[in-house]
Formats: structure tokens, C-alpha cells, sequence
């Protein structure tokens, strides 16, 4: 493509970089059962992969998943109502609402945060931002790797369309993000340009037969872990599965909205439909920052065209999910990191930041659809009805522990053995912060 406006930045050795710290990594073991504590707790289990998008910028909520029927919409809003009484625009999203039965909205979620890098450290790991264990503190997505990971080639925690704020923290780098680039051709690091698989296979061979001694008894760790590297590294090879991951067509592209969020949204299908390793993919879709000129059409960026790119790519995934089987055992999360100030735009035609009501969209991985939890005021305000069993409003903590139970995961489990000594809990105050079970069918 000669347009290259939102293309990969990430070049080739920062692929082979990222994807040598964490196949370095790949070959050690998970953390002993004595290093972890649990409480018992029933999870749902209904889900074997996450799709987790993130509105980074935060989204109105009075403009997305909690429209009212208000004075301040745009004329051309279009609402329409939906089974199990969801509305949205049809102006902005009439693809997903095609998937409105599926939809699962959750209206009566706050944030602690109302500021953009603060709340969005809390919302990739359910963890309020203490500066003295930021960098300790590992993401969401690192987390289900170190429980689900290891099912195949592909690297477990995937971050598409971007990098996370959050890596794996004080977790090995076997279970950190890897973010690929997003290019129709794929990647070409997984075949040698100049040698066939079996010219490959006999020269591998050969340098395991020259280093055989030092494999089998390595001088130390940095040497163990070249091993492994070489070794993890080796099954990304020439194995189509791996590659085919990674490749699109330009008719998908262009179905899925021809953005660099599409090319992400393929991606992650691909990875779902091949089951060959990836359990938590990450798909950052920023600009939703929108203080002024919001429906303003020439104005960059505004709500139809952020709206317009999120529809299309999500509503070709659910699609495709569907068709291949795979829509039941893949939850998909959309949500940002708070919501945008009630009622009327403000005087430059937008929406500031707001912390006491905000929207989170699920479906897929055992939602229960066509169901709306909680509530907000007239105006979008403050929550006004929670809907579900622990008769409070939603917080991240919840989110997360629903997202860990869709999965399987014991959201109480805590670690004990950090670099500082503090005991990591998945889910912090578990005994306050629970599943949404409500969530689920």
C-alpha cells in the first residue's frame, strides 16, 4: 500500500527483540504452589480466549452504550431500540447493533480515576496506580497468560494497534505482551528468505550437534536462556499455522473497515480461530478524547469516524466468530478508562472527563445478551440503580474478576514471593470485589 498513514511503526528488529525477550523466557516453569494463596470461589469457565478493547481516551458513555433520548444528540442520531430494551445509534454503530442480541451492557460502572495515564494504569490491571509498584504490578493479560498460557507457538499475551502501558511486571517475560506489526503480507521473519524448510532443518541440526554439550550443560543462566530462545524461537518456524496468524487479505481489510484497528480486529480473529497459543489479545483503539467539536465532521477526531472504525471492525469479528464457531468461547470486552461529563456538550462542543458513571460493552465467551446492568440518572450523571447481586456500583476490580472467571481463573489467587515483598493479589480486596455473574447466561 502506498498510503502508509496509521501503518506499523515497529520495525523488524523490535519484532525479533520482543519476541526474543520473551521466548527467552518461554522454557521456565510456573511459579510452586506453596507461592500462591486462594480462597475457594465458583468461576464460570465459559470462555477459552479474551478479546479486550481498549477505548484508551475514554469514551462517552451518554454517546456510546448509554444514550439517552436526550436534546443534546446530534439530529441524525437514529436511536433505535433493541431486545432487552438496548438502544443505540444506528447512525454510529449499525453493525453492532445487528449484534444488539448479544450485547451485554454494564451502565452502572465507575472509575477511581479521572486522569488519563492513572486510569488507565487501573484499567489494564485493576490495581490503583501507587507509584512505588507501577512498574512491579503486571497487566490483566499477563496474568491469564501465567494461568492459560502455553497452549501453543503463538505467544500468549498479544497487544495489537499499540503497546501496552502495562507489560508483565514482576511476572517472567513468557507472559509478557508481544505486539506484532500489522501488515497484509504478514511476517516474513517466520521463513528464511534464502532457505527451504529442509535446508533449515539440516543446518539446525548441525548447530545443535556442534553445541550439544553446552545445551545440555550451559555455563550459566544467560546461556540457558539462549537455549531456550533458540529453542522457542525454532517452533515459530516455518509452521503455516503460526504464519497464517498474521496474514490478511485486502478484501478483509477493506470488510473490516480498511483502518489500522481492522487489520488489528483480523489479527485477533485469526489468533482465536487457530487455538495454536494466544489466550489474551489486547487491542488498543485510542483518540477517544474528545473535549471539543465531537460531532463536528470535519474535526479530527469526532465521534462518526471513531464510532464508524469501531462498528465496522467489531461488527466483521463477531461475524466471522460466528461463522467459524468460535463467537461462544471468546468473550470480547469494550471499554475505556472512564466516562465523559453528563448531559449537554460543554461550550467547545464536547465532553470532559467524568469518573461516576461510564459504560462496558461484553459479549461472546458465555454473555448473556440482549441484557442491560445498572442504570444511570436522566442525564447520565451518577449511577443510579447497580442491577446486580452486590448492590453497589461496578469498579474495575469487578471487571477484572468477571474477565478472569469467564476464563476459568480463581480471581482471589495472590502471590507472595515479589521483588518488594508485597503479595500480588490478581484481584485486590477479593473478599470485597467479585465476578458480575450476572454477566453470564
Amino acid at each position: 500500500m502506498k498510503n502508509c498513514e496509521g501503518c506499523s511503526k515497529i520495525t523488524r528488529r523490535q519484532w525479533i527483540s520482543g519476541m526474543a525477550a520473551w521466548a527467552a523466557m518461554a522454557a521456565l516453569t510456573k511459579r510452586g504452589d506453596a507461592q500462591i494463596i486462594t480462597s475457594p470461589v465458583k468461576v464460570q469457565g465459559t470462555a477459552r480466549a479474551c478479546i479486550f478493547i481498549n477505548l484508551s481516551g475514554a469514551p462517552s458513555h451518554l454517546d456510546t452504550f448509554d444514550v439517552k433520548d436526550a436534546p443534546w444528540n446530534p439530529p441524525d442520531v437514529n436511536l433505535r431500540q433493541h431486545a432487552g430494551g438496548i438502544v443505540l445509534s444506528n447512525t454510529l454503530f449499525p453493525e453492532i447493533s445487528k449484534a444488539a442480541g448479544d450485547l451485554c451492557l454494564l451502565r452502572s460502572v465507575v472509575s477511581w480515576e479521572a486522569a488519563h495515564e492513572r486510569g488507565q494504569f487501573y484499567l489494564q490491571t485493576a490495581h490503583p496506580s501507587n507509584p512505588a509498584f507501577v512498574t512491579e504490578t503486571p497487566h490483566i493479560g499477563a496474568v491469564v497468560a501465567l494461568e492459560r498460557g502455553g497452549t501453543g507457538p503463538v505467544p500468549p499475551f498479544l497487544t495489537l494497534n499499540g503497546t501496552t502501558r502495562q507489560g508483565a511486571g514482576f511476572l517472567d517475560g513468557r507472559v509478557a505482551p508481544v505486539s506484532p506489526p500489522l501488515n497484509q503480507g504478514g511476517l516474513s521473519n517466520f521463513e528464511h528468505q534464502n532457505l527451504s524448510k529442509t535446508q533449515f532443518d539440516e543446518k539446525y541440526r548441525l548447530l545443535e550437534d556442534l553445541d550439544a554439550a553446552l545445551r545440555a550443560a550451559p555455563y550459566d543462566k544467560a546461556m540457558s536462556d539462549h537455549v531456550a530462545f533458540y529453542r522457542s524461537a525454532r517452533q515459530l518456524m516455518y509452521d503455516p499455522s503460526v504464519s497464517a496468524v498474521f496474514r490478511f487479505t485486502g478484501e478483509e481489510e477493506q470488510r473490516y473497515g480498511g483502518t489500522q484497528f481492522a487489520r488489528a480486529c483480523i489479527v485477533a480473529r485469526n489468533a482465536v480461530r487457530a487455538n495454536n497459543g494466544a489466550v489474551f489479545i489486547n487491542i488498543d483503539y485510542g483518540g477517544w478524547d474528545t473535549h471539543q467539536n465531537m460531532f463536528d465532521r470535519k474535526y479530527s477526531p469526532n465521534m462518526y469516524t471513531l464510532c464508524n472504525g469501531l462498528d465496522r471492525g467489531v461488527g466483521a469479528l463477531v461475524e466471522d466468530l460466528k461463522q467459524s464457531g468460535n463467537f461462544k468461547e471468546t468473550l470480547i470486552v469494550m471499554m475505556g478508562e472512564f466516562g465523559r461529563t453528563p448531559g449537554p456538550l460543554n461550550g467547545r462542543g464536547g465532553r470532559d472527563h467524568h469518573k461516576n458513571a461510564m459504560s462496558v460493552a461484553m459479549l461472546g465467551g458465555g454473555v448473556k445478551g440482549a441484557t442491560i446492568i445498572g442504570a444511570t440518572d436522566a442525564n447520565g450523571e451518577n449511577v443510579i440503580e447497580p442491577g446486580w447481586k452486590a448492590q453497589r456500583h461496578i469498579v474495575m476490580e469487578d471487571i477484572a474478576a468477571t474477565i478472569y472467571s469467564a476464563l476459568g481463573i480463581n480471581w482471589t489467587k495472590s502471590i507472595t514471593d515479589t521483588p518488594t515483598g508485597r503479595r500480588f493479589e490478581y484481584v485486590p480486596l477479593s473478599n470485597t470485589y467479585t465476578s458480575v455473574d450476572e454477566v453470564f447466561a
